[in-house]
């Protein structure tokens, strides 16, 4: 495997901080490692000088003039012999079927891999470059081309001769070659052009930047990302070339194709190779940096970047630095960049080793996250894609993750992270509560327990229960209202709590604990005289549940006590299980209690209790007077003598002068306001109740020597009494308080009624004149008859059988029909008739006549 080092900043960034660095450090893109087997063996005597990649297979070529077939394992599965010397460059068609070789010594062979047809020749200079057609295996795709000091095209005719054809001379050595499509792209020492082999034209020509480099020692790099778009790297510049159609009307003497130059950006360091990867490239750079202790260079090892290209500039996405065998002896033209056209392998070739780097795939992210002891982000990641990771498993992950958080002491942590890690495994679930109570951190663990269909042993869950009844009383009561009682063996717990209590007898959580086990099992008397001893608001809900009416009639006093409110609403919603006259018997010795329950029963229904009313006035008296009145005004069942005698012991004058009135005792209630309350807006309410004449005389006598009062009844008598009555009784030279304003009230009073009354009179004339028309006009229109209607008299048909007889009938306006001879003789006012059916009286609905002769 290749030593990589994963470099998240520019060197001019890095921190001196090692926690720093790994806090910042960036997961890799790519995963790498060395092409082994039959590779080892080849480069431990020989070094790789070249290498081409299909998807099937490897060629490597070697600097004593060998080349290899490998597999993508790097086995050795074929072996030429071309050469003494270096091979420069190997090519191989779309289809891998057949293979162009060039070495230093001049010699170029193509043949097939799986045919006998081939070409060679020996050329007197060194071949730098050879490539074929794309489609070489077609018989009109027999192209290809070589590199030397001159480009020349190879096709072979159809004689089944070779014919050349020269494409370019006199720039020097072509130094690199790629042939995609129909477009072939190469470098020499001046730039790079490009030729259109469907056109034979050449099409652009893109000059290199920096001419001070060699271009034996920095080599051109090309690469075609897709059959229009070419990527340049030379030296430290790097460009890539848009291949477009021209528009013909721009065409003239031009190439039907032109480039343009859609990136172009400078990069830190030499390249060596380049690869695209989807929008991104990846770079393969050779390295020199300075030594601290000498003022020269020395070499690094390369770098592999990936880089997202801009118009002018280029984001830096990863960057891993590769320790090559021999790195400290390679140049920049020992390096080389290959990838495969279906996946994203890229191969790093160098003389002594060979390194290939993938994209990292979702076991790769997950084994980095471990190693980060990121254990939350691999458990999350191996969930979200369990159906694509091969090399781990899930709950492997969270154990392992679980292993980490107790490690750390972050034991609440762990035990959440069971519930999802565990599972349905009750052993591993069982493994781990024996580890947390090792720890002494079974309280962590014991609200994430299982409690739903899956469950562990009851000896579980009985030992969480008593390692918090040693310690935690409260942790303790929570367990039990949160597990359901088949958990574990509630008697065992029971006998638990109960040894508990006998050191601590009044321990209100275990008491309360206790009653809740009861409960669970079914001993509910036991369970409601905790409650009633602790006074537990479960206490009503308690009886209600599990209808335990039947075991508290002796216990309503301690019930009331508790709470009244809730005690009595419920004695009252169940008055078929707990009878009244039972409650009742059970209160007698407590008032205070009787008269709450009383109450209530007289709010819900006034005649339920009529049988307790007398013994309600006392209470009421006793223990609620403001509720005494509206009880006394209610009730149809106590007894008026006995309410009267208690208020008037009493003293309570408004209850007594409500009584006084109601025994008809108006005049003696009138006179308790007067004397005792003294309070002129309650004797003048009370006498507009009554409506009583001599009661208002006997308010005016009492009053007509007490100015206040008289103010009051000024104010107040207007539209009762006539106030000339009072006005003209009260005494010459009386100070009355606020007279003036009494007496303007009366007149606006007046002038008020006198208003409303001539409003009500103008709105019944218009009312009658309104009624009176409608009638008229409803008087006035016809009526039929036909020989369905009847006499309402004699019951036979209203018209004759025979219409030229003479007859005479009478219709009302009620719509009765008489015959003229059946009515009965005429009323005392002459020409007048009535329906003797529809009123007795004259003038009646009926009094209206349409008489119909013939």
């Amino acid at each position: 495997m290749a030593e990589v080092e994963g470099q998240a900043r520019k060197p001019s960034e890095e921190s001196t901080d090692d926690s720093e660095e790994e806090d910042s450090e960036e997961e890799p893109k790519l995963k790498y490692e060395r092409l082994a087997n039959g590779v080892t063996e080849i480069l431990q005597k020989d070094a790789a000088s070249c290498m081409t990649v299909h998807d099937k297979f490897l060629a490597l070529g070697t600097h004593f003039g060998k080349v290899y077939l490998l597999d993508i394992q790097g086995n050795v599965t074929q072996k030429y012999d071309i050469s003494p010397v270096k091979i420069n460059q190997i090519s191989l068609d779309e289809g891998g079927e057949h293979v162009g070789i060039c070495s230093e010594d001049g010699k170029v062979q193509v043949f097939g891999l799986y045919t006998r047809e081939g070409f060679h020749e020996n050329f007197d200079c060194p071949i730098k470059v050879v490539a074929l057609h794309p489609q070489f295996g077609r018989s009109n795709s027999k192209q290809f081309v070589t590199g030397g000091n001159k480009l020349l095209l190879y096709e072979r005719n159809w004689l089944n001769r070779w014919k050349t054809v020269v494409l370019h001379e006199g720039e020097g050595v072509i130094t690199n070659v790629k042939w995609r499509a129909n477009l072939i792209a190469w470098a020499n020492n001046v730039g790079v052009k490009i030729y259109d082999i469907s056109t034979k034209q050449r099409i652009t020509n893109v000059l290199r930047d920096n001419v001070s480099l060699r271009p034996d020692m920095y080599p051109c790099s090309l690469c075609w990302k897709d059959s229009t778009t070419l990527i340049v790297g030379w030296g430290k510049s790097v460009k890539i070339c848009a291949v477009k159609e021209r528009d013909p009307m721009e065409m003239r003497d031009l190439p039907s194709r032109y480039v343009e130059i859609v990136s172009a950006f400078d990069t830190e360091f030499f390249i060596s190779g380049l690869a695209p990867l989807a929008d991104q490239l990846v770079t393969l750079y050779y390295v020199k940096e300075n030594s601290d202790q000498m003022d020269e260079e020395f070499r690094a090892r390369p770098r592999l970047d990936i880089i997202q290209p801009q118009p002018e500039s280029c984001e830096e996405i990863s960057s891993d630095a590769l320790t090559v065998r021999h790195f400290q002896e390679n140049e920049c033209r020992d390096y080389s960049l290959e990838h495969a056209e279906g996946e994203p392998l890229f191969y790093i070739i160098s003389p002594k080793d060979i390194v290939v780097a993938k994209e990292r795939d979702q076991d790769d992210h997950i084994d980095w996250l471990l190693d980060k002891k990121k254990y939350e982000e691999a458990l999350m990641a191996a969930e979200i894609s369990f159906k694509n990771i091969k090399r781990h498993d899930v709950q492997k992950i969270g154990m392992a993750y679980i292993n980490h958080l107790v490690e750390k002491g972050d034991y609440d942590t762990a035990a959440r992270k069971c519930q999802k890690v565990l599972g349905k495994n009750m052993d591993l679930w069982e493994n781990e509560v024996y580890r947390f109570k090792t720890i002494g951190q079974l309280k962590a663990i014991s609200q994430y327990l299982p409690r739903g269909d899956l469950r562990l042993r009851p000896a579980i869950y009985e030992m969480i229960l008593h390692e918090f009844l040693k310690s935690d009383f409260e942790g303790f009561a929570m367990l039990i209202r949160e597990w359901p009682g088949e958990l574990y063996n509630n008697m065992t717990i029971v006998q638990a709590v109960s040894d508990h209590l006998k050191k601590d007898p009044t321990n209100r959580t275990l008491l309360t604990t206790l009653a809740e086990l009861y409960t669970y099992d079914q001993r509910y008397d036991r369970a409601l005289e905790i409650y009633l001893r602790l006074r537990h608001k479960d206490v009503y809900q308690l009886i209600h549940k599990h209808n335990l009416f039947s075991s508290i009639e002796d216990k309503i006093v301690l019930l009331m006590d508790f709470d009244k409110e809730k005690a009595v609403d419920m004695l009252l919603d169940n008055e078929d299980k707990i009878s009244t006259d039972r409650v009742v018997e059970e209160l007698k010795n407590r008032p205070e209690l009787l008269h709450v329950y009383l109450h209530k029963l007289f709010k819900r229904d006034h005649h339920k209790g009529q049988r307790y009313h007398e013994r309600q006035i006392s209470l009421y008296a006793e223990y609620d007077r403001p509720n005494l009145l509206p009880f006394l005004r209610d009730s149809t069942h106590c007894p008026l003598e006995k309410a009267l005698e208690i208020c008037q012991q009493r003293n309570f004058v408004e209850e007594t002068v409500f009584l006084l009135s109601r025994m008809g005792n108006c005049r003696r209630a009138l006179q308790m306001i007067m004397e005792e309350l003294e309070d002129v807006d309650k004797a003048i309410e009370f006498a507009k109740e009554q409506d009583d004449a001599e009661l208002w005389e006997d308010l005016i006598s009492y009053s007509i020597d007490k100015p206040p009062f008289i103010t009051g009844l000024l104010n107040n008598i207007g539209t009762h009494v006539d106030p000339i009555l009072l006005i003209h009784r009260i005494k010459e030279g009386m100070e009355i308080p606020n007279l003036r304003d009494s007496l303007v009230k009366i007149l606006q009073d007046y002038n008020l009624q006198i208003l409303l009354r001539e409003g009500c009179k103008k709105i019944l004339v218009s009312d009658s004149l309104s009624l009176l028309k409608k009638m008229h006009r409803t008087q006035m229109k016809g009526v039929r008859v036909d020989e369905e209607n009847i006499c309402e008299s004699c019951h036979a048909a209203i018209l004759p059988s025979d219409t030229a007889k003479l007859f005479s009938v009478v219709v009302f306006h009620c719509r009765h029909m008489f015959h003229k001879e059946c009515l009965p003789s005429p009323g005392t006012i002459p020409g007048v008739q009535f329906c003797n059916i529809c009123s007795a009286k004259r003038r009646g609905p009926g009094s209206g006549i349409l008489e119909m002769k013939k």
